[in-house]
């Protein structure tokens, strides 16, 4: 399996994620305000080796299968500094996962991360539809899906680290990313 690209962005890097990641993950990750529109199977309290189990036992054999990929978002400026990470999986349903350490939410750093990870989802990987899975109460994600031009297309009851709550699933298309992506190319271009 290939390895995953880096993506560079005007504010950040995405380094395809390693195991010597896991002592940021372990420092940046286990805060209420991170985990807790998670699914409940991110374990809370969060084990002091949990990042390492993770990222171990899970994200890199699911990215050698070729069924996950898996990239830290660092600050461009200062590519030391880890901010959160952004995930694709191969599932149905459940495709992009992302999550920002608290100290840098709020500054649209999500969105940049998400433009170049949905551009690698349609056409680099080729698929016909990404679906994301939200808490109805995590609204800074769903802001995000609504900038991109998704839709919401069901809600069920889910399982997350808070407890059942309602569960959204929002949906993009390949062409309608696609057409969004050339209208904001020949935006920019003028």
């Amino acid at each position: 399996m290939e390895s995953s690209p880096t993506f560079k962005t005007r504010r950040l890097i995405l380094t395809p994620l390693q195991l010597a990641d896991a002592a940021d993950i372990q420092l940046l990750f286990p805060h209420w305000e991170v985990v807790c529109f998670l699914d409940s199977r991110v374990p809370w309290p969060y084990p002091d080796d949990g990042a390492l189990t993770y990222v171990r036992d899970l994200a890199l054999p699911a990215i050698t299968a070729g069924r996950e990929w898996h990239w830290i978002i660092r600050i461009a400026d200062d590519p030391a500094i880890s901010i959160g990470s952004i995930c694709l999986y191969d599932q149905p349903g459940n495709n992009r996962g992302f999550w920002l350490a608290p100290q840098w939410h709020g500054q649209g750093y999500v969105g940049e991360a998400c433009e170049v990870i949905n551009t690698y989802w349609f056409e680099t990987l080729g698929h016909s539809v990404m679906q994301v899975p939200k808490a109805v109460g995590n609204h800074a994600s769903r802001k995000i899906s609504e900038r991109e031009g998704m839709r919401l297309v069901d809600t069920r009851l889910g399982n997350f680290v808070s407890g059942p709550l309602l569960k959204e699933t929002w949906e993009l298309t390949q062409e309608e990313w696609l057409k969004r992506k050339s209208t904001f190319e020949a935006r920019r271009a003028d």
